[in-house]
């Protein structure tokens, strides 16, 4: 099973780049983030043309996360399914042959010390919760999304100059830590330790790409029982460098399902 994760920022603008990695790439299953509309003004008919069926969790403008499968998903729940918690648009999880998937779009924070930041930490530690509650790790879980946090210096360029910013954070890295040991693996470190792997690149810097400054900070992780699946796990740059691409790059992993 292939499977991806993909910031589209904005689904509509990047409609064209997104049909065309699709039938590049050939996920199985994709958890899109940012699709940035609602759901009664969603661009249905320009995906199910490519075949995948879709499943979706929007608002206006701002957010959004939603599915693309190649085989239709189980029990689809979205949000925290707590009052407590706004309906911000930026859970969707279902079940994809046997195992459950759970897409997210972390909240960015905006600028630490602010109330979009003390948000991020309330929602962080809200999904630490979400996911004791799941059940145990001995179950077939996948965990992907947009994370927002690049946990380790090898996981953004320069990290002594953005250590305590937004994305980089030692209250994110710490909340970060508490989520992962429920028993999660991070697909991309299972293989490959190196720094300066990015999925992330800001379209304010110049060349971002040819000069690989960017951030890691879109994830895929496996539960305890299928951390032994997971066979590679890999960025796709190139989809970066077309043109009116996002500023994300898909990132994907093998199951061996």
């Amino acid at each position: 099973m292939r499977i991806a994760t993909f910031n589209v920022n904005s689904i509509r603008a990047r409609m064209p780049r997104l049909i065309e990695w699709l039938d590049s790439a050939q996920p199985d299953i994709v958890a899109i983030q940012e699709t940035k509309v609602e759901d009664a003004k969603f661009p249905f008919a320009d995906l199910e043309s490519t075949g995948y069926i879709v499943n979706i969790h929007g608002q206006p403008r701002y957010n959004g996360v939603c599915f693309l499968s190649k085989e239709p998903l189980e029990d689809i729940q979205t949000g925290f399914l707590d009052p407590d918690m706004p309906t911000d648009a930026r859970i969707i999880r279902g079940v994809y042959k046997g195992v459950h998937i759970i897409n997210t779009y972390v909240p960015n924070g905006t600028q630490v010390g602010i109330d979009k930041w003390d948000y991020k930490m309330r929602w962080l530690e809200k999904f630490k919760d979400f996911i004791s509650e799941l059940g145990n790790t001995s179950e077939k879980f996948i965990w992907l999304g947009d994370i927002n946090i690049a946990p380790t210096p090898g996981d953004v360029y320069e990290s002594e100059k953005h250590l305590g910013d937004v994305g980089h954070h030692p209250d994110e890295f710490e909340r970060l830590a508490r989520i992962v040991d429920w028993g999660w693996t991070d697909c991309f470190r299972k293989f490959n330790q190196e720094p300066e792997h990015y999925t992330f690149f800001d379209f304010r810097i110049p060349m971002s790409v040819a000069r690989n400054l960017g951030w890691r900070i879109d994830h895929i992780y496996a539960s305890e029982a299928l951390k032994d699946s997971v066979t590679s796990c890999w960025t796709d740059l190139e989809a970066r460098t077309k043109e009116r691409p996002s500023d994300h790059a898909p990132h994907l992993a093998e199951f061996d399902i």
